[in-house]
C-alpha cells in the first residue's frame, strides 16, 4: 500500500491505513478466531476474492491481521488478527455502536433483529 510522505497529524496516518469499505468489516470477522480466505470470502457478502486479498495484504503490512501458512496439501491459509488490529477493532466497535443508534433512530430495528444485534 502506497502513504504519503508528509501527515499533519497521526490520525491521518491511521485513516491511510484503514480507509476502505472492507477493513473495518474484515477486522470484525476476524475479532473472535482465525479463519481461511473462503471463510472470509462467505461471511463478507459483496466482496471479491482479488480485493479481500488485496485489503488482507494491507492490514498485514501494519500488523492488523497476521497470516499463517500450513504446510500439506490443499495449501491451507490462516488470517488472524493481531494485538494493533484488536486496539483497532476498539474504534470498529464504537462505529457499530454508532451504526446501531442510528439504525434505531430510522426505524431499521428488523435489519438489527436479523443479526442478532437487538
Amino acid at each position: 500500500m502506497k502513504t504519503r510522505t508528509e501527515y499533519t497529524c497521526p490520525l491521518e496516518f491511521t485513516h491511510d491505513i484503514t480507509k476502505g469499505k472492507w477493513k473495518p468489516i474484515i477486522l470484525w470477522q476476524l475479532k473472535s478466531n482465525g479463519c481461511s480466505l473462503s471463510g472470509l470470502k462467505s461471511q463478507i457478502k459483496g466482496i471479491s476474492q482479488k480485493v479481500l486479498i488485496e485489503q488482507l495484504n494491507e492490514l498485514k503490512e501494519f500488523d492488523m491481521v497476521s497470516k499463517k501458512q500450513f504446510d500439506g496439501y490443499p495449501l491451507k491459509v490462516e488470517y488472524s488478527i493481531t494485538e494493533r488490529g484488536l486496539k483497532m477493532l476498539e474504534a470498529v466497535n464504537i462505529m457499530q455502536e454508532i451504526g446501531i443508534d442510528i439504525m434505531r433512530e430510522d426505524g431499521k430495528e428488523d435489519i438489527l433483529k436479523a443479526k442478532g444485534l437487538l
